[in-house]
Protein backbone atom coordinates (compact mmCIF):
# COMPACT_ATOMS: atom_id res chain seq x y z
CA UNK A 1 0.00 0.00 0.00
CA UNK A 2 1.06 3.58 -0.68
CA UNK A 3 0.56 6.51 1.71
CA UNK A 4 -2.66 8.38 0.93
CA UNK A 5 -0.91 11.75 0.81
CA UNK A 6 1.61 10.36 -1.67
CA UNK A 7 -1.22 9.17 -3.94
CA UNK A 8 -2.94 12.54 -3.66
CA UNK A 9 0.26 14.35 -4.67
CA UNK A 10 0.71 12.07 -7.68
CA UNK A 11 -2.89 12.64 -8.79
CA UNK A 12 -2.30 16.38 -8.55
CA UNK A 13 0.93 16.28 -10.54
CA UNK A 14 0.26 13.51 -13.07
CA UNK A 15 -3.52 13.29 -13.40
CA UNK A 16 -4.56 10.13 -15.24
CA UNK A 17 -0.94 8.95 -15.43
CA UNK A 18 -0.84 8.56 -11.63
CA UNK A 19 -2.62 5.18 -11.76
CA UNK A 20 -0.14 3.91 -14.38
CA UNK A 21 2.78 4.97 -12.20
CA UNK A 22 1.32 3.34 -9.10
CA UNK A 23 0.79 0.10 -11.02
CA UNK A 24 4.40 0.21 -12.21
CA UNK A 25 5.62 0.75 -8.64
CA UNK A 26 3.93 -2.53 -7.68
CA UNK A 27 5.70 -4.37 -10.50
CA UNK A 28 9.14 -5.96 -10.77
CA UNK A 29 12.19 -3.67 -11.05
CA UNK A 30 14.56 -4.00 -13.97
CA UNK A 31 18.16 -5.16 -13.48
CA UNK A 32 21.03 -3.25 -15.05
CA UNK A 33 24.81 -3.04 -14.87
CA UNK A 34 27.42 -0.62 -16.18
CA UNK A 35 30.65 -2.06 -17.54
CA UNK A 36 34.13 -0.77 -16.80
CA UNK A 37 35.55 -0.31 -20.30
CA UNK A 38 39.10 -0.20 -18.90
CA UNK A 39 38.70 -3.83 -17.80
CA UNK A 40 36.01 -5.48 -19.91
CA UNK A 41 33.68 -4.74 -22.81
CA UNK A 42 29.92 -5.39 -22.44
CA UNK A 43 28.84 -8.94 -23.14
CA UNK A 44 27.16 -9.51 -26.48
CA UNK A 45 23.39 -9.85 -26.67
CA UNK A 46 22.55 -7.59 -23.74
CA UNK A 47 20.13 -4.72 -24.31
CA UNK A 48 21.71 -1.28 -24.12
CA UNK A 49 20.73 1.48 -21.71
CA UNK A 50 20.07 4.24 -24.24
CA UNK A 51 21.59 7.13 -22.28
CA UNK A 52 24.74 5.34 -21.05
CA UNK A 53 27.42 3.96 -23.38
CA UNK A 54 28.36 0.98 -21.22
CA UNK A 55 25.02 0.45 -19.45
CA UNK A 56 23.23 -2.84 -20.12
CA UNK A 57 19.99 -4.51 -18.98
CA UNK A 58 19.93 -8.09 -17.70
CA UNK A 59 16.99 -10.44 -18.07
CA UNK A 60 17.29 -11.61 -14.47
CA UNK A 61 19.22 -10.75 -11.33
CA UNK A 62 22.11 -13.17 -10.72
CA UNK A 63 24.10 -13.49 -7.51
CA UNK A 64 26.62 -10.77 -8.28
CA UNK A 65 28.64 -11.23 -5.09
CA UNK A 66 29.99 -14.63 -6.19
CA UNK A 67 31.13 -13.37 -9.59
CA UNK A 68 34.91 -12.78 -9.71
CA UNK A 69 34.39 -10.23 -12.49
CA UNK A 70 32.13 -8.16 -10.24
CA UNK A 71 34.64 -8.39 -7.40
CA UNK A 72 37.37 -7.33 -9.84
CA UNK A 73 35.49 -4.16 -10.81
CA UNK A 74 34.58 -5.21 -14.37
CA UNK A 75 31.06 -3.86 -13.91
CA UNK A 76 28.97 -2.01 -11.35
CA UNK A 77 25.38 -2.96 -10.52
CA UNK A 78 23.65 0.36 -11.09
CA UNK A 79 20.05 1.36 -11.56
CA UNK A 80 19.51 2.37 -15.19
CA UNK A 81 17.79 5.72 -14.56
CA UNK A 82 20.67 7.00 -12.44
CA UNK A 83 23.05 6.38 -15.36
CA UNK A 84 21.38 9.36 -17.04
CA UNK A 85 23.95 11.64 -15.40
CA UNK A 86 26.38 10.43 -18.09
CA UNK A 87 24.21 12.01 -20.78
CA UNK A 88 23.95 15.23 -18.79
CA UNK A 89 27.72 15.30 -18.32
CA UNK A 90 28.46 14.70 -22.00
CA UNK A 91 25.98 17.37 -23.09
CA UNK A 92 27.05 20.04 -20.59
CA UNK A 93 30.79 19.38 -20.12
CA UNK A 94 31.66 17.65 -23.38
CA UNK A 95 35.31 16.85 -24.08
CA UNK A 96 36.78 19.32 -21.56
CA UNK A 97 40.13 18.09 -20.28
CA UNK A 98 41.48 18.13 -16.74
CA UNK A 99 38.03 18.30 -15.13
CA UNK A 100 37.80 18.67 -11.36
CA UNK A 101 34.52 17.05 -10.33
CA UNK A 102 32.93 16.91 -6.89
CA UNK A 103 30.48 14.07 -6.26
CA UNK A 104 29.16 15.44 -3.00
CA UNK A 105 26.77 12.73 -1.74
CA UNK A 106 28.63 9.84 -3.29
CA UNK A 107 28.02 6.58 -1.38
CA UNK A 108 27.75 3.81 -2.34
CA UNK A 109 29.69 4.87 -5.46
CA UNK A 110 27.67 4.15 -8.61
CA UNK A 111 27.84 7.68 -9.94
CA UNK A 112 31.38 8.16 -8.61
CA UNK A 113 32.71 5.27 -10.69
CA UNK A 114 30.78 6.57 -13.69
CA UNK A 115 32.23 10.06 -13.29
CA UNK A 116 35.74 8.67 -12.84
CA UNK A 117 35.44 6.99 -16.24
CA UNK A 118 34.09 10.18 -17.83
CA UNK A 119 36.80 12.58 -16.58
CA UNK A 120 39.61 10.19 -17.53
CA UNK A 121 43.13 10.01 -16.18
CA UNK A 122 43.77 13.76 -16.63
CA UNK A 123 40.76 14.62 -14.48
CA UNK A 124 40.06 14.07 -10.80
CA UNK A 125 36.88 13.10 -8.93
CA UNK A 126 36.46 14.06 -5.30
CA UNK A 127 33.87 11.64 -3.92
CA UNK A 128 32.47 12.72 -0.58
CA UNK A 129 30.27 11.01 1.97
CA UNK A 130 29.44 12.52 5.34
CA UNK A 131 28.55 9.25 7.11
CA UNK A 132 31.65 7.33 8.17
CA UNK A 133 30.19 3.84 7.73
CA UNK A 134 28.98 4.65 4.24
CA UNK A 135 32.25 6.28 3.22
CA UNK A 136 34.09 3.00 3.75
CA UNK A 137 31.69 1.25 1.35
CA UNK A 138 32.31 4.07 -1.12
CA UNK A 139 36.09 3.65 -0.80
CA UNK A 140 35.85 -0.11 -1.39
CA UNK A 141 33.80 0.40 -4.56
CA UNK A 142 36.22 3.04 -5.82
CA UNK A 143 39.12 0.63 -5.26
CA UNK A 144 37.29 -2.12 -7.17
CA UNK A 145 36.75 0.20 -10.13
CA UNK A 146 40.48 0.86 -10.22
CA UNK A 147 40.55 4.14 -12.16
CA UNK A 148 43.15 5.71 -9.87
CA UNK A 149 41.74 9.23 -10.30
CA UNK A 150 39.44 9.47 -7.27
CA UNK A 151 39.88 11.07 -3.84
CA UNK A 152 37.38 9.78 -1.26
CA UNK A 153 36.60 12.27 1.51
CA UNK A 154 34.54 12.22 4.70
CA UNK A 155 33.36 15.80 5.20
CA UNK A 156 30.28 17.91 5.77
CA UNK A 157 29.26 19.90 2.67
CA UNK A 158 30.13 23.14 4.47
CA UNK A 159 33.80 22.09 4.59
CA UNK A 160 34.14 22.54 0.84
CA UNK A 161 34.05 26.30 1.25
CA UNK A 162 37.82 26.15 1.68
CA UNK A 163 38.04 25.09 -1.99
CA UNK A 164 36.37 28.24 -3.25
CA UNK A 165 35.53 28.19 -6.98
CA UNK A 166 37.76 25.13 -7.37
CA UNK A 167 35.53 22.58 -9.10
CA UNK A 168 34.48 22.54 -12.76
CA UNK A 169 31.55 20.24 -12.02
CA UNK A 170 29.61 19.68 -8.82
CA UNK A 171 27.21 16.72 -8.72
CA UNK A 172 24.69 16.62 -5.89
CA UNK A 173 22.68 13.40 -5.76
CA UNK A 174 20.83 14.67 -2.75
CA UNK A 175 19.51 12.56 0.14
CA UNK A 176 15.76 12.47 -0.41
CA UNK A 177 12.42 10.91 0.55
CA UNK A 178 13.06 8.00 -1.81
CA UNK A 179 9.76 7.90 -3.65
CA UNK A 180 11.46 6.65 -6.78
CA UNK A 181 12.68 3.58 -4.89
CA UNK A 182 9.23 2.45 -3.72
CA UNK A 183 9.30 -0.47 -6.17
CA UNK A 184 12.67 -1.80 -4.95
CA UNK A 185 12.38 -0.80 -1.28
CA UNK A 186 8.94 -1.35 0.25
CA UNK A 187 10.20 -0.13 3.63
CA UNK A 188 10.62 3.32 2.06
CA UNK A 189 6.84 3.47 1.65
CA UNK A 190 6.31 3.09 5.40
CA UNK A 191 8.91 5.75 6.16
CA UNK A 192 7.42 8.32 3.76
CA UNK A 193 5.49 11.33 5.11
CA UNK A 194 4.78 14.86 3.99
CA UNK A 195 6.82 16.14 6.93
CA UNK A 196 9.78 14.07 5.78
CA UNK A 197 9.47 15.49 2.27
CA UNK A 198 9.64 19.01 3.72
CA UNK A 199 12.59 18.03 5.88
CA UNK A 200 14.43 16.55 2.88
CA UNK A 201 13.74 19.61 0.73
CA UNK A 202 15.15 21.93 3.42
CA UNK A 203 18.22 19.72 3.86
CA UNK A 204 18.80 19.65 0.10
CA UNK A 205 18.77 23.46 -0.01
CA UNK A 206 21.26 23.61 2.85
CA UNK A 207 23.57 21.23 0.98
CA UNK A 208 23.29 23.22 -2.25
CA UNK A 209 23.93 26.51 -0.46
CA UNK A 210 26.96 25.10 1.37
CA UNK A 211 28.62 23.78 -1.78
CA UNK A 212 27.71 26.52 -4.28
CA UNK A 213 30.86 28.53 -3.54
CA UNK A 214 33.05 25.52 -4.44
CA UNK A 215 31.81 25.60 -8.05
CA UNK A 216 33.71 27.97 -10.33
CA UNK A 217 31.83 30.54 -12.45
CA UNK A 218 31.07 28.84 -15.74
CA UNK A 219 31.06 25.46 -13.99
CA UNK A 220 28.24 22.92 -14.15
CA UNK A 221 25.91 21.76 -11.37
CA UNK A 222 24.19 18.40 -11.79
CA UNK A 223 21.37 18.10 -9.26
CA UNK A 224 19.47 14.84 -8.85
CA UNK A 225 17.11 12.98 -6.53
CA UNK A 226 15.16 9.73 -6.58
CA UNK A 227 11.82 11.41 -5.88
CA UNK A 228 8.79 12.49 -7.90
CA UNK A 229 7.55 15.49 -5.87
CA UNK A 230 8.08 19.11 -6.85
CA UNK A 231 9.22 20.19 -3.37
CA UNK A 232 12.45 18.23 -3.65
CA UNK A 233 12.78 18.63 -7.41
CA UNK A 234 11.54 21.65 -9.39
CA UNK A 235 11.02 23.87 -6.36
CA UNK A 236 14.63 23.43 -5.30
CA UNK A 237 15.79 24.30 -8.80
CA UNK A 238 13.59 27.41 -8.68
CA UNK A 239 15.11 28.27 -5.30
CA UNK A 240 18.60 28.00 -6.80
CA UNK A 241 17.73 30.35 -9.64
CA UNK A 242 16.15 32.86 -7.26
CA UNK A 243 19.11 32.93 -4.87
CA UNK A 244 22.17 32.37 -7.06
CA UNK A 245 23.49 33.37 -10.47
CA UNK A 246 22.40 30.43 -12.62
CA UNK A 247 22.21 29.90 -16.37
CA UNK A 248 20.18 27.20 -18.14
CA UNK A 249 21.85 24.53 -20.28
CA UNK A 250 19.97 22.92 -23.15
CA UNK A 251 20.12 19.13 -23.26
CA UNK A 252 19.34 17.26 -26.49
CA UNK A 253 17.43 14.05 -25.87
CA UNK A 254 15.40 11.72 -28.10
CA UNK A 255 11.69 11.55 -27.24
CA UNK A 256 11.69 7.77 -27.63
CA UNK A 257 13.72 7.45 -24.43
CA UNK A 258 10.49 8.14 -22.52
CA UNK A 259 12.07 10.70 -20.19
CA UNK A 260 9.57 13.42 -19.23
CA UNK A 261 10.80 17.00 -19.51
CA UNK A 262 9.70 19.75 -17.18
CA UNK A 263 10.87 23.31 -16.53
CA UNK A 264 11.76 25.30 -13.44
CA UNK A 265 12.51 29.02 -13.81
CA UNK A 266 13.90 28.45 -17.29
CA UNK A 267 16.02 25.42 -16.29
CA UNK A 268 15.33 22.10 -18.02
CA UNK A 269 14.42 19.24 -15.69
CA UNK A 270 14.04 15.53 -16.36
CA UNK A 271 11.78 12.96 -14.71
CA UNK A 272 12.13 9.20 -14.99
CA UNK A 273 8.80 7.51 -14.29
CA UNK A 274 8.83 3.68 -14.12
CA UNK A 275 5.71 3.48 -16.32
CA UNK A 276 7.52 5.45 -19.05
CA UNK A 277 11.11 4.17 -18.87
CA UNK A 278 12.80 0.91 -17.98
CA UNK A 279 14.20 2.08 -14.69
CA UNK A 280 13.32 3.43 -11.27
CA UNK A 281 12.11 6.89 -10.33
CA UNK A 282 14.70 9.61 -10.83
CA UNK A 283 14.88 13.39 -11.27
CA UNK A 284 17.74 15.47 -12.62
CA UNK A 285 18.49 19.03 -13.64
CA UNK A 286 21.67 20.66 -14.91
CA UNK A 287 22.64 24.34 -14.90
CA UNK A 288 25.66 26.57 -15.25
CA UNK A 289 27.00 28.96 -12.62
CA UNK A 290 27.12 32.54 -13.83
CA UNK A 291 29.32 35.41 -12.74
CA UNK A 292 33.04 36.10 -12.93
CA UNK A 293 35.92 34.46 -11.03
CA UNK A 294 36.74 36.18 -7.74
CA UNK A 295 40.54 35.82 -8.20
CA UNK A 296 40.87 34.60 -4.64
CA UNK A 297 44.09 33.29 -3.19
CA UNK A 298 44.58 29.57 -2.74
CA UNK A 299 43.86 28.48 0.84
CA UNK A 300 46.77 27.87 3.14
CA UNK A 301 47.51 24.17 3.63
CA UNK A 302 46.13 22.81 6.89
CA UNK A 303 48.34 19.72 6.73
CA UNK A 304 50.71 17.87 4.45
CA UNK A 305 49.95 14.13 4.46
CA UNK A 306 52.53 13.28 1.78
CA UNK A 307 56.13 12.31 2.36
CA UNK A 308 58.75 11.80 -0.32
CA UNK A 309 60.14 8.33 -0.86
CA UNK A 310 63.79 7.26 -1.32
CA UNK A 311 64.86 6.75 -4.93
CA UNK A 312 65.21 3.03 -4.33
CA UNK A 313 61.59 2.77 -3.14
CA UNK A 314 60.35 4.74 -6.14
CA UNK A 315 62.18 2.31 -8.43
CA UNK A 316 60.55 -0.65 -6.67
CA UNK A 317 57.07 0.89 -6.94
CA UNK A 318 57.61 1.79 -10.59
CA UNK A 319 58.01 -1.87 -11.46
CA UNK A 320 54.46 -2.63 -10.34
CA UNK A 321 52.58 -0.27 -12.72
CA UNK A 322 52.31 -0.24 -16.50
CA UNK A 323 53.23 3.43 -17.08
CA UNK A 324 55.49 4.53 -14.21
CA UNK A 325 56.76 7.64 -16.04
CA UNK A 326 53.24 9.07 -15.82
CA UNK A 327 52.90 8.56 -12.08
CA UNK A 328 54.08 10.07 -8.80
CA UNK A 329 54.72 7.91 -5.73
CA UNK A 330 54.37 9.16 -2.16
CA UNK A 331 54.28 7.87 1.39
CA UNK A 332 51.02 8.43 3.30
CA UNK A 333 51.09 7.02 6.81
CA UNK A 334 52.39 3.46 6.63
CA UNK A 335 51.48 2.92 2.97
CA UNK A 336 52.88 3.97 -0.38
CA UNK A 337 50.49 5.51 -2.90
CA UNK A 338 50.56 6.15 -6.63
CA UNK A 339 49.01 9.15 -8.39
CA UNK A 340 48.80 10.33 -11.97
CA UNK A 341 51.37 13.09 -12.39
CA UNK A 342 48.90 15.28 -14.30
CA UNK A 343 46.55 15.55 -11.33
CA UNK A 344 48.75 15.08 -8.26
CA UNK A 345 48.79 18.83 -7.52
CA UNK A 346 44.97 18.72 -7.36
CA UNK A 347 45.02 15.65 -5.12
CA UNK A 348 47.52 17.37 -2.85
CA UNK A 349 45.38 20.49 -2.52
CA UNK A 350 42.27 18.48 -1.64
CA UNK A 351 44.24 16.39 0.85
CA UNK A 352 45.57 19.53 2.53
CA UNK A 353 42.05 20.80 3.19
CA UNK A 354 39.76 17.81 3.76
CA UNK A 355 39.54 14.46 5.56
CA UNK A 356 40.74 11.93 2.98
CA UNK A 357 39.89 8.25 3.40
CA UNK A 358 41.38 6.97 0.14
CA UNK A 359 43.09 8.52 -2.87
CA UNK A 360 44.84 7.38 -6.02
CA UNK A 361 46.16 3.82 -5.77
CA UNK A 362 47.25 2.31 -2.49
CA UNK A 363 50.38 0.46 -3.59
CA UNK A 364 51.11 -1.25 -0.27
CA UNK A 365 54.03 -1.26 2.17
CA UNK A 366 57.75 -1.68 1.53
CA UNK A 367 59.53 -4.11 3.82
CA UNK A 368 63.27 -4.01 3.36
CA UNK A 369 63.52 -3.25 -0.34
CA UNK A 370 60.42 -5.11 -1.55
CA UNK A 371 56.76 -4.09 -1.86
CA UNK A 372 54.04 -6.09 -0.18
CA UNK A 373 51.28 -5.07 -2.59
CA UNK A 374 47.89 -3.84 -1.44
CA UNK A 375 44.65 -5.24 -2.88
CA UNK A 376 43.96 -1.79 -4.38
CA UNK A 377 47.00 -2.20 -6.62
CA UNK A 378 45.74 -5.55 -7.96
CA UNK A 379 42.50 -3.86 -9.06
CA UNK A 380 44.22 -0.80 -10.56
CA UNK A 381 43.47 -0.60 -14.29
CA UNK A 382 47.17 -0.03 -15.03
CA UNK A 383 48.75 -2.65 -12.78
CA UNK A 384 51.79 -4.28 -14.31
CA UNK A 385 50.83 -7.85 -15.27
CA UNK A 386 53.93 -9.59 -13.98
CA UNK A 387 53.82 -13.06 -12.44
CA UNK A 388 50.15 -13.36 -13.36
CA UNK A 389 48.31 -16.69 -13.28
CA UNK A 390 45.00 -17.44 -15.02
CA UNK A 391 42.66 -19.64 -12.94
CA UNK A 392 39.24 -21.22 -13.42
CA UNK A 393 35.97 -20.12 -11.80
CA UNK A 394 36.18 -22.53 -8.87
CA UNK A 395 39.70 -21.41 -7.97
CA UNK A 396 38.80 -17.72 -8.28
CA UNK A 397 35.77 -18.19 -6.04
CA UNK A 398 37.78 -20.16 -3.48
CA UNK A 399 40.28 -17.31 -3.43
CA UNK A 400 37.49 -14.76 -2.91
CA UNK A 401 36.12 -16.88 -0.07
CA UNK A 402 39.62 -17.03 1.45
CA UNK A 403 39.66 -20.81 1.09
CA UNK A 404 42.67 -22.95 0.19
CA UNK A 405 43.78 -22.95 -3.45
CA UNK A 406 46.18 -25.30 -5.23
CA UNK A 407 49.76 -24.16 -4.62
CA UNK A 408 50.94 -25.91 -7.79
CA UNK A 409 49.21 -23.24 -9.89
CA UNK A 410 51.57 -20.53 -8.68
CA UNK A 411 55.26 -19.75 -8.67
CA UNK A 412 57.25 -19.02 -5.51
CA UNK A 413 56.57 -15.50 -4.20
CA UNK A 414 53.80 -13.06 -5.06
CA UNK A 415 51.41 -13.86 -7.95
CA UNK A 416 48.61 -11.86 -9.54
CA UNK A 417 45.54 -14.09 -9.81
CA UNK A 418 43.53 -13.58 -13.02
CA UNK A 419 40.07 -14.77 -14.04
CA UNK A 420 39.10 -14.43 -17.71
CA UNK A 421 42.12 -12.18 -18.15
CA UNK A 422 41.12 -9.76 -15.37
CA UNK A 423 43.12 -9.22 -12.17
CA UNK A 424 41.24 -10.40 -9.08
CA UNK A 425 43.87 -10.19 -6.34
CA UNK A 426 47.25 -11.25 -4.95
CA UNK A 427 48.45 -14.56 -3.56
CA UNK A 428 51.83 -15.43 -2.12
CA UNK A 429 53.23 -18.92 -2.47
CA UNK A 430 55.67 -19.98 0.21
CA UNK A 431 56.85 -23.51 -0.47
CA UNK A 432 53.79 -25.77 -0.66
CA UNK A 433 51.47 -23.23 0.93
CA UNK A 434 49.54 -20.31 -0.60
CA UNK A 435 48.75 -17.23 1.48
CA UNK A 436 45.86 -15.08 0.32
CA UNK A 437 46.48 -11.32 0.37
CA UNK A 438 42.76 -10.58 0.01
CA UNK A 439 41.53 -8.20 2.75
CA UNK A 440 38.78 -9.59 4.96
CA UNK A 441 36.27 -6.92 3.94
CA UNK A 442 36.41 -8.19 0.34
CA UNK A 443 35.89 -11.86 1.26
CA UNK A 444 32.60 -13.52 0.22
CA UNK A 445 30.67 -16.24 2.04
CA UNK A 446 27.91 -17.69 -0.13
CA UNK A 447 29.07 -19.32 -3.38
CA UNK A 448 25.98 -21.39 -4.13
CA UNK A 449 23.93 -19.01 -6.29
CA UNK A 450 24.47 -18.61 -10.08
CA UNK A 451 26.54 -15.68 -11.32
CA UNK A 452 26.30 -13.42 -14.39
CA UNK A 453 26.91 -15.47 -17.56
Amino acid sequence: MFPESFIANLNKELGEDADRLLAALDGEPSVSVRYNSAKEQPKEGLRKVAWCEYGRYLEQRPYFTADPLFQAGCYYVQEASSMFVEHLYRQSVGEQQGVRLLDLCAAPGGKTTLYSSLVGRDGVVVANEVIRKRVMVLADNVMRWGAGNVVVTNNDPSHFGSLNEWFDVVAVDAPCSGEGMFRKDHAARDEWSEDNVKLCAARQRRILEDVWCALRPGGVLIYSTCTFNRAEDEENVEWLVENFDCEPIHIDMPEEWGVVRSEASGVECFHFYPHCVEGEGFFAAVLRKGGEPSHHRSPKPRKNPFADLPRQSVAELSAWVANPSEMVFKQVGENCYGYYSATFADVRQVSEQLTVVHSGVCMGQIFGKKLRPDHSLALFCEVNRRDDVEVDLATAQNYLARRDVDANLFTEGINLLLFEGVAVGWVKRVGGRVNSLLPKQFAINNLTAPILD
